[in-house]
């Protein structure tokens, strides 16, 4: 310790070069890192780090420092944490940098190697006669790798040359469907009769191999389309050909014709890239797509990868980040910090979390191959409405949710004032922008094939709480959005009497129910194109129709406590901030009020869908329905207006189409993006 020491302090004294800060203005202190420790430098995250506290200790950052991280592996063998004392300052903030020479990559999982042919006997019998040539073993825990919890927990992955593999599973692909529920106890939601017991039937006789199985489970959409679990298997009659789950049930319950999969089945490995573990033993067995000797294969291992706790002040930029379990990047409160130019990838569950503190900032991370979300961003206080200001700015995010499928956004915003902008974000289960809270600024975002596992979902999608206002969700590119099956999914999405939002100058290209207000309030949907969307423009009064007597049961209990989901909404700041609000419980609570739908482009057959209960309340002006807007070129999505467009005589604002998506910036992680 004393020599790691020593060398921290040399390196604080000689490594000091000129270097601007953020604001360009001072000379900063530089530390080296590298895997092989060459030329003096550290070879760990937390030698540097502690460089710069014993740096501090004397007096020597007052202008800041870098921390500069040279190209190669770094195998983390416990998470990274950075701590208020670790904070710089608006003026000499700490960047943790990664060169560029060669990817920095900072490892959570573990490289295994040494797989061998499988020879015993009793576990090849219970392999796919097909697949037993071709599956090889490893023992997990020989390679320093011995907690394995359960399939639904934080449970290990395993990447081959960078992709995920298939924890064995039937069908390889797509799902099963319910035949029926096997116990009818009188189960209805919504007119849909279904079965609280997590009982029901099953065809074929595939399930049959399974009964040997030590642990299996079943994944599946088992009431509704947007809402999945898994359970581990209670016991399969294969006479009745009747699969029972273990408690606890599903929340919704079951119903005939939702679809599932089985998974973790040693005898359905039967196809390239499936793996199984033998949670006892550590044993791994894989079939594998090519030789694992030639080719990376990885086993996440570490809860996550970097933490900041109340640290400020400081960047994270240029790594190269995977095999974590859980989040990889947690910023929990501080201020000022930057997290830039990361590749977040191929790990359990969500990339980047910032919770707490004000005005921290995401951009340009690419963040692909997670099991969860990509990127969370909240704070800011909901009761004084102060805003946080934090944000995620020009990020790629794509093919998420790959464990967690529903409910795992790519970007996810809640609390109070925080920006969601410029972010490109496709293929995934589920949405792709979750938000709650208050005066979120959401634009200028392009979006595309998300809801691919799910109906009655949006690309973007809130609910539920009245006091959530004062959104803006404007100048998005959403396009070929349409559900599960092509069943039917949403763009916009303000679920259950959501109020107040402006959804203003976005562009939506095929996509079912593009702009939708479930019974809400006070919103409006304006200057938009919409081109080819079925039921474009969605408004219905469901509180006035199926949802009464919910709506009803609410209004009276919220009445009763003087609060809107525990917010005084009648007093300073709300009664300021939102006028509307204040009177809301007394001025026809259950109806879609105060809606203006303006000046819209709709273009293709079938726009409205608007509920006759909810019609006579909704604004109408200016709106082009049946007339050629004189596009630029609508072939090539050049939604351009020629000078003699008539929507632009009937006062349609024109769009910042070339600045919608991702743009060319030294924080980007990848230019350009394919």
């Amino acid at each position: 310790m004393k020599r790691i020491s020593k060398i921290s302090i040399f390196a604080v004294i000689v490594c000091t070069v000129i270097f601007p800060t953020q604001n360009n203005l001072f000379a900063q202190l530089v530390i080296h890192v590298s895997p092989d420790g060459a030329n003096g430098a550290h070879t760990t995250l937390e030698a540097a780090r502690d460089a710069l506290r014993a740096a501090r200790a004397g007096g020597g950052l007052a202008e800041g420092a870098e921390v500069r991280i040279h190209g190669g592996d770094y195998i983390l063998e416990k998470p990274f944490l950075l701590e208020e004392q670790d904070s710089g300052t608006a003026d000499a903030p700490i960047r943790y940098i990664a060169g560029t020479e060669v990817t920095a990559r900072l490892l959570g999982g573990r490289l295994v190697t040494g797989f061998a042919p499988v020879t015993n006997e009793t576990v090849l019998s219970r392999i796919d006669e097909s697949a037993r040539p071709h599956v090889v073993q490893l023992n997990l825990k020989e390679q320093g790798i011995t907690e394995f919890e359960t399939p639904l927990k934080r449970r290990p992955e395993l990447f081959f040359d960078g992709m995920r593999m298939t924890l064995a599973r039937w069908p390889n692909k797509d799902f099963s469907a319910i035949v029926d529920i096997a116990v009818e106890d009188g189960h209805v939601s919504h007119g849909r009769v279904g079965s609280k017991t997590g009982k029901f039937f099953y065809e074929g006789d595939r399930p049959s191999r399974w009964l040997d199985e030590p642990d299996p489970w079943v994944h599946g959409y088992w009431f509704w389309d947007w809402s999945e679990q898994r359970h581990p298997i209670e016991s399969i009659n294969v006479e009745k050909k009747i699969i029972a789950v273990k408690e606890p049930y599903h929340v919704y319950g079951y119903r005939k014709a939702q679809w599932y999969y089985a998974y973790n089945l040693l005898s359905e490995l039967d196809t390239p890239g499936e793996w199984y573990l033998d949670r006892e033993s550590g044993v791994l067995y894989f079939w594998p797509p090519s030789d694992p000797a030639t080719t990376e294969v990885m086993v996440t291992q570490l809860p996550n990868l970097i933490t900041m706790k109340k640290a400020s002040y400081i960047t994270l930029q240029g790594l190269t980040l995977e095999g974590a379990r859980g989040v990889v990047v947690a910023v929990q409160g501080g201020e000022g910090n930057r997290i830039n130019s990361l590749t977040v990838r191929n790990s359990g569950k969500s990339a980047i979390s910032v919770s707490d503190g004000k005005n921290n900032g995401v951009e340009g991370c690419d963040i692909y191959g997670m099991g969860g979300a990509g990127i969370s961003i909240s704070g800011g206080n909901r009761t004084t409405l102060e805003p946080a200001g934090h944000f995620a700015v020009n990020n790629h995010i794509h093919d998420f949710a790959q464990v967690k499928r529903v409910y795992q956004a790519g970007i996810q915003v809640g609390g109070v004032g925080n920006r969601v902008a410029n972010n490109y974000i496709h293929d995934a289960p589920h949405m792709a922008i979750g938000f709650g809270g208050n005066d979120h600024i959401i634009e200028l975002n392009e979006i595309h094939d998300v809801c691919l596992e799910s109906n009655d979902a949006g690309a973007m999608y809130t609910g539920r709480n009245w006091t959530m206002r004062g959104h803006v969700i404007r100048y998005n590119y959403l396009y070929d959005i349409n559900g599960f099956h092509n069943e039917h999914s949403v763009g916009i999405y303000l679920d259950d009497m959501f109020s107040s939002a402006e959804i203003y100058g976005n562009v939506f290209r095929n996509v079912y129910r593009a702009a939708f207000i479930g019974g809400g309030r006070d919103c409006t949907v304006e200057n938009n194109i919409f081109i080819n969307c079925r039921k474009a423009l969605h408004i219905d009064g469901r509180a006035l129709n199926w949802a009464h007597q919910h709506a009803d049961d609410w209004i009276a209990e919220e009445k009763e406590k003087g609060t809107i989901s525990g917010i005084a909404y009648n007093k300073p700041p709300y009664s300021e901030r939102y006028p509307k609000l204040t009177n809301i419980l007394e001025s026809e609570p259950k109806a879609p009020i105060g809606n203006l739908v303006a000046r819209n482009i709709f273009v293709g057959k079938d726009w409205k869908d608007v509920y006759e209960e909810a019609d006579s309340y909704i604004k109408y002006k200016d709106n082009l329905t049946d007339t050629d807007p004189l596009f630029v070129d609508m072939e090539k999505h050049d939604y351009r207006l020629k000078p003699e467009s008539p929507a632009l005589k009937m006062g349609f604002e024109p769009l910042p189409l070339e600045k919608m998506g991702l743009f060319k910036s030294e924080l980007r992680a990848s230019w350009p993006v394919k």
